[in-house]
């Protein structure tokens, strides 16, 4: 099936990093091992989703944090902070942190404007008139802009250490990091907005509708917007949920069925007042996957994939399709990868 006009040379997977209510340690700890297992397959990059008020990861810094010390390869991300809540300075000193332990492997996927729940959260987070701060694009600039190791003040500012008199900047400073900033983008208005900025686009399996009803027609306006203003090293990574159940048993099968079944209905007609288009998701064997692949009219536009692991299933399940997907799926589409000191035997 290889040749046709699809040439991926970066796989990455997005986990959603589940743990049981009582029992956070159980979940986070099998995240750590679904990293460190995707890096054994040769995967190029492995992304968690930070989730405030569910069981999930609430803090992307925190845990990739931990992941630097159980990964030596493989790129890790965020995908995506939703920045409202957090301080542009305070994020860029975690995040700067986490990027030194990796040794520069860290991506940072963010998004602006009102984050979710924020009715709940915001009077947890600030002071009172929150409803006045600004959620707007401005943040994530102020947070870049920290991340660029500017020094504060100017010549003549220095401040008083135990190492002696220094000129002030955020520490650590990451060389690198602010080029390897994500935006979570599903508009028109802020994937040209990012590309204009200098950010590198995440795009995934939702978006707005946009004077069409055709995901595919919308995605694929959303990545020409945003290359009509970005520079030639801005990156673009696609996301789908591919679910392959080759090496899996027949009720693993039926399960992985009965879940896509379940969200086919939104994938039919635009949702809610900002017409949300969602894709398909992708599940069965992979020449069926393949299939469907080679016909989807986004892949040739992009280089790089990301694979969207859904929420609901297991560890063993995750597994099970990280190795289907790397060892009969993404050869096909040109990946090449690069394994460790694991062989892609799954188990």
């Amino acid at each position: 099936m290889s040749g046709r006009k699809v040439s991926i040379s970066h796989i990455g997977f997005l986990t959603p990093g589940n743990y049981p209510d009582d029992d956070p340690l159980f979940g986070l700890e099998q995240t750590l091992q679904q990293l460190r297992y995707g890096e054994e397959l040769g995967f190029d990059s492995a992304w968690v989703r930070q989730r405030h008020l569910e069981p999930g990861i609430s803090s992307g810094s925190a845990f990739l944090a931990a992941a630097t010390q159980r990964t030596s390869r493989i790129q890790l991300g965020t995908a995506v902070i939703p920045i409202g809540y957090e301080s542009p300075y305070r994020l860029a000193e975690d995040l700067a942190t986490v990027d030194v332990l990796s040794r520069g492997r860290l991506n940072v996927g963010v998004s602006a404007g009102r984050p979710l729940h924020a009715d709940l959260i915001a009077p947890l987070v600030f002071d009172s008139g929150w409803e006045n701060n600004d959620f707007s694009h401005d943040r994530v600039l102020r947070f870049a802009d920290n991340l660029r190791g500017t020094y504060v003040g100017d010549d003549d500012t220095f401040i008083k250490t135990p190492f002696g008199p220094i000129r002030p900047r955020l520490q650590p400073y990451a060389k690198g990091l602010v080029d390897r900033i994500w935006y979570g983008s599903g508009s028109q208005r802020s994937a040209e907005w990012a590309g204009r900025n200098g950010f590198n686009l995440l795009t995934g399996n939702v978006i707005t509708g946009e004077g069409t009803d055709d995901f595919f027609v919308a995605q694929s306006r959303l990545i020409e917007t945003f290359r009509g203003t970005a520079g030639p090293r801005r990156r673009v990574a696609l996301g789908r949920v591919i679910v392959p159940f080759d090496s899996a048993d027949a009720t693993t099968r039926r399960r992985y069925q009965d879940y896509a079944a379940g969200r086919n209905g939104r994938t039919l007609t635009p949702q809610g007042e900002k017409r949300t288009l969602f894709a398909r998701d992708i599940i069965g064997t992979s020449e069926q996957i393949l299939e469907q692949l080679f016909a989807d009219p986004i892949l040739p536009k992009v280089t790089e994939l990301r694979l969207e692991l859904p929420y609901e299933f297991e560890h063993e399940e995750y597994r099970q399709i990280l190795h289907d997907f790397v060892t009969r799926i993404a050869p096909e589409l040109g990946w090449t990868g690069a394994l460790t000191t694991a062989d892609r035997r799954y188990g």
